[in-house]
């Protein structure tokens, strides 16, 4: 979509708007499997957004006219440009370029006068489109849509994308004697006959449940129809007083905070004197199509307070919550402060969103629209399957997450990195379909929780009235839980708030051991913005990890022995990581 090519969409698109997304799929279509990736952004209306933005455009012509003449100005400087180059001489391209860009990152983009007026053929058409959709916005949120619907054509035609066009893929292939290309192929015919026509992202074969990953020593204690209560046995002669329950998020497995020995957050705690619990959810079928948010409160972490209560003696419990965890964890303080059950201490939330008044990225899937149809999809099964939740995670970030490994394994012919994040990632889990439209619904579309009104097994929570002492990480690249939108927990607890603000993403910030490269951010206050507090915050070297360890430590009580592994009335009923990890 480059060159004359570009012209022809520009008049397809502008002109006759109504035929944009149209010509959106037959361009994304020469991807072949990768074309349901637009199939499924149009599940959220996206496809109208474009249109709609585009057929605003068509009425602003300065705002055309400016776009389009940029366009060519751009076009018309390649020729020479190029020439220059090819006479050795260093030029400045016409279109600037992102040095963050790994796509472009081969020196033959820009030494290359082929390759290079490629490239910014490229990326001169993506400026004509992003400045026609931003001539088109009136609507935000039909805006947002437009913009991810776009900007994912592109990606999906980008140069780097196809081997004739790829110098890094064709250097390889000349290097081989074309065996990068024939092992390419074998790639993209075994994962079009079993990964559903996605490139693999992991390579799993060398990760095993129990030896090097949820490989930390502990049983199974309790179990009923919604979770598996895990036991860890401990590493050190004493223990602290207040053992910690870790609450997981369930649309994944569990054991993204038991993720492997040195880099497991639970193994962490464990070897700093916590006796230390943690919820395996069940992996939803169409049995548990009725399944209520309310369910997972009551018969998930209220019922392992109680038998974390029994087995340890203890009157508190401590609560480590990550991400979806963490908002069952801030649920479960309020439902509990709001009876006056004190069995709560301090609660640790990880990449957590209690406002969603701005949830960021994930915001564009979750509108009246997007809901209802989900919702539909939803009825016809009884769940909302874990292929489904991976397709619109990887949306967010389809460069790194899809079209990287179009490259590596397709037209490269290699084979998918062994990593540990990675094989949990692929490790997903289907969502309950009453659960998951009122949690979509309360909260992301009318932010029940932040506004106080959120009503859950017969009880309205007011996060106000948890006033334990608190423990929020954010993560500075997190595009699942922007940390702004995660700061603002520091005005709705009750309690003492201390916000870290971590290095790496939405996993990275929180698989974070200590390392060379770990940075985290800390404050003594909290003023009223994420902004503020960063102006304010001092940076340390290291892993959050080490400072919630001293943190924890403080609230955790006295140090005794340890606990014995479950209880007469919870005795052991197996080894860890358990069943439900595995279904």
């Amino acid at each position: 979509m480059c060159g004359r090519r570009s012209l022809i969409c520009y008049e397809e698109v502008v002109v006759n708007p109504s035929s944009a997304w149209k010509v959106a799929e037959e361009a994304a279509s020469v991807l072949a499997p990768e074309a349901d990736l637009v199939e499924s952004v149009d599940i959220a209306d996206f496809g109208r957004s474009v249109m709609s933005s585009l057929g605003e455009a068509a009425a602003q012509p300065a705002a055309i006219a400016a776009a389009v003449g940029k366009f060519g100005t751009s076009l018309a400087l390649l020729p020479w440009v190029s020439s220059q180059l090819l006479m050795g001489r260093q030029v400045t391209p016409p279109v600037d370029v992102d040095a963050k860009d790994r796509r472009f990152a081969d020196p033959s983009w820009q030494d290359n006068p082929a390759f290079f007026t490629i490239r910014q053929s490229y990326l001169a058409t993506r400026r004509l489109a992003d400045e026609l959709l931003a001539a088109g916005v009136s609507d935000p949120a039909a805006a947002a849509k437009a913009e991810l619907a776009v900007g994912l054509l592109f990606d999906a035609i980008a140069p780097t994308n196809f081997l004739p066009t790829n110098p890094a893929a064709l250097k390889r292939a000349f290097e081989t004697g074309g065996i990068s290309v024939a092992a390419g192929v074998r790639n993209f015919v075994d994962d079009l006959l079993h990964n559903g026509g996605r490139p693999r992202q992991v390579d799993r074969s060398p990760f095993t449940l129990g030896q090097n990953l949820a490989a930390t020593p502990g049983k199974v204690v309790f179990r009923n129809e919604l979770m598996e209560l895990i036991q860890y046995s401990p590493q050190t002669e004493q223990v602290r007083a207040v053992p910690l329950l870790a609450s997981p998020p369930w649309i994944n497995k569990y054991y993204v905070m038991d993720l492997a020995p040195g880099r497991s957050f639970i193994e962490w705690a464990i070897k700093h004197q916590h006796t230390v619990f943690a919820i395996s959810y069940r992996n939803p079928d169409a049995s548990m199509r009725d399944v209520r948010l309310d369910d997972y409160l009551i018969h998930g972490p209220r019922t392992a307070l109680d038998v974390i209560c029994d087995i340890t003696g203890s009157e508190t419990v401590d609560i480590v919550g990550l991400c979806l965890g963490g908002a069952l964890t801030a649920m479960l303080a309020a439902y509990l402060a709001g009876s006056g059950d004190n069995r709560i201490g301090s609660v640790t939330l990880l990449n957590t969103l209690l406002d969603y008044a701005e949830p960021g990225p994930l915001g564009v899937f979750t509108d009246e629209q997007t809901v209802t149809r989900l919702e539909k999809r939803m009825a016809r099964t009884g769940f909302l399957d874990a292929a489904n939740m991976a397709t619109t995670f990887d949306l967010l970030r389809v460069n790194d997450l899809v079209f990287s490994y179009v490259v590596s394994n397709w037209l490269m012919g290699q084979q998918p990195p062994a990593f540990d994040i990675l094989a949990w990632n692929a490790d997903s889990t289907r969502m309950p379909a009453a659960m998951h439209s009122f949690y979509l619904r309360s909260l992301y579309l009318n932010n029940e929780l932040a506004r106080g009104e959120l009503e859950l097994a017969g009880r309205e929570l007011r996060l106000s009235d948890v006033t334990g002492d608190a423990y929020i990480v954010g993560a500075i690249n997190d595009h699942i839980v922007p940390w702004h939108a995660s700061y603002r927990a520091t005005e709705l607890l009750g309690g003492d708030v201390r916000y870290v603000l971590s290095s790496g993403g939405h996993i990275a910030g929180i698989v974070n051991p200590p390392s060379s490269t770990a940075w985290y951010e800390v404050s003594d206050h909290n003023p009223p913005t994420g902004e503020q507090w960063r102006r304010e915050a001092t940076k340390q070297a290291g892993s959050w990890w080490q400072d919630w360890a001293a943190w924890a430590a403080q609230r955790a009580g006295a140090l005794r022995e340890p606990p014995p592994l479950g209880s007469e009335r919870y005795p052991v009923l197996g080894a860890a990581p358990g069943d439900y990890v595995r279904g």
